[in-house]
């Protein structure tokens, strides 16, 4: 459900593991913004000879919808669309009334909690959260959140799942906003905004500083342009809110940074520049 950067990236992985993909979106033109994206992300991976099969073959297990009924036989659900309780709360609700009795209900939320998702189920033992990292295709790492109700085999389904896909997960045993990743970058991304609004360091020493210092494979600026701007103010306001710790505190410049439309790659500008956006 979703069909953004997330979204795409879950159905690149799945079809790629030889899955048939459902994808559903709420336009025509999200299918064809996401189609273009998912096709050019697939040549891109044949070039560089991450791919088995030829990527018209991956391409073609996916079918694109616009209407959540077509997820009706699918085993295994997951739900990407933007941080808002009420919004993937009303997916999950419609999700439980058309999906079969069996299937896994996931959430690749990164803070709301997956046991107020579960709830406007009618089998919350069988819903769970599935967090992966952006960009899908690259991270190799998912978080698998217990909400209060999901079962052991619930839990147990997802780790064999996310093993299918080639990826490693870690098991969230309480459900927390920000679970485990989401809280330490929140962290990171704000105090290094504050060093970078405050002129101690420029981006790129900031980021060089985590990648050299620290063995990060990316800085935690270039790590929000990447995510979204505007994806990590919304992720540290949650946290603020709920735990009310200034370390989720959201610099003024940032914000200004997001009023100005400077959302990260996907806009052409973040904390850095680049040249079109992604």
């Amino acid at each position: 459900m979703g069909a953004g950067v997330m979204g795409s990236g879950i159905a690149q992985v799945a079809a790629t593991a030889g899955h048939e993909v459902v994808v559903c979106t709420r336009s025509a033109e999200s299918v064809q913004r996401a189609q273009r994206g998912l096709r050019a992300a697939l040549q891109r991976a044949a070039e560089r000879d991450y791919l088995k099969e030829d990527p018209d073959v991956i391409f073609a297990r996916i079918s694109w919808h616009t209407d959540l009924a077509a997820a009706a036989s699918a085993g295994v659900v997951i739900e990407s669309v933007p941080e808002n309780l009420a919004l993937k709360q009303e997916i999950f609700r419609r999700l439980g009334e058309v999906c079969d009795s069996t299937a896994m209900l996931a959430s690749n939320t990164s803070q709301l909690p997956i046991t107020q998702l579960a709830a406007v189920t009618p089998a919350p033992e069988r819903v769970v959260g599935t967090h992966f990292f952006s960009p899908v295709p690259a991270r190799p790492l998912c978080e698998v959140v217990r909400g209060e109700k999901t079962s052991d085999a619930t839990v147990q389904r997802a780790r064999n799942f996310v093993a299918g896909l080639g990826k490693s997960s870690i098991v969230i045993e309480r459900d927390t906003p920000g679970f485990v990743t989401t809280r330490l970058m929140a962290v990171l991304v704000m105090e290094a905004a504050r060093l970078w609004e405050s002129g101690i360091a420029s981006a790129q020493d900031i980021d060089l500083a985590c990648r050299l210092g620290f063995g990060h494979r990316m800085g935690p600026l270039e790590t929000a342009d990447l995510a979204g701007v505007d994806t990590m103010v919304d992720v540290a306001d949650g946290l603020y809110a709920h735990f009310r710790e200034p370390v989720f505190a959201v610099p003024e410049s940032v914000r200004a940074m997001v009023a100005a439309g400077r959302r990260g790659r996907k806009s052409g500008a973040g904390f850095y520049t680049y040249e079109e956006p992604r």
